[in-house]
């Protein structure tokens, strides 16, 4: 019972360092070019990717997720950021590819995750009614875990997305001052030709 309980602190504990060190990474893709990731995942095991186009472009990138059997689990196009959750139905590497491939010079800056679950662990042998009961409690710690992760990826997310929408705003909010003050200009510009040309206007009539 006590080895039991802790087993539990421990894992309880290990899931808040995880939910702490969980962390996004950045990558840049060249034009023309494709970058592609790997994980050994176990089979049962639940894993998502998310993903995020922070910079160039259009802010869009294909994306291909591939299994050890090279089936293609997922597959998008011109995407500028998506959220994909499996179960691996087998064993082995899984591959994560971006390809800017479409673009003609631009580059693409991609902030993405690879997020894995526990793989499933079930003792051999029929358990008892308190193993089955700290079973389950695992089963919610663990599920507790993937859900503080998901929660902190979402708020980088979120973070990145008003970084974007606030250089966006600032950058189109400066074309339309730089542009509200050369039509200011201009306008100056011709007032004072008009007024230029009527003086010139009346002075030849004058003299005539």
């Amino acid at each position: 019972m006590e080895t039991t309980l802790a087993k539990l602190v421990l894992t309880l504990c290990g899931l808040i360092m995880l939910s702490t060190a969980a962390q996004a990474f950045i990558v840049n893709v060249d034009a023309h070019n494709e970058e592609c990731f790997f994980e050994n995942v176990e089979g049962g095991t639940k894993f998502g990717v998310t993903f995020e186009v922070i910079d160039g472009g259009f802010y869009d990138v294909d994306i291909k997720i591939t299994g050890p059997d090279q089936h293609v689990m997922h597959e998008s196009e011109k995407e500028s950021s998506g959220k994909y959750t499996f179960v691996a139905p087998s064993k082995g590497v899984y591959t994560v590819c971006f390809n800017n491939e479409r673009s003609s010079m631009t580059p693409k800056l991609i902030m993405f995750s690879i997020e894995l679950g526990e793989p499933p662990q079930r003792a051999p042998g029929a358990p008892g009614q308190e193993e089955v009961g700290h079973t389950k409690l695992e089963d919610m710690i663990l599920e507790l875990s993937g859900t503080l992760t998901s929660v902190k990826h979402e708020q980088e997310y979120m973070h990145v997305r008003d970084k974007i929408h606030r250089s966006v705003n600032e950058s189109t909010n400066s074309r339309v001052v730089l542009w509200s003050t050369f039509e200011a200009l201009v306008l100056v510009l011709m007032t004072v030709g008009q007024v230029y040309y009527l003086k010139r206007f009346f002075e030849v009539k004058r003299v005539v």
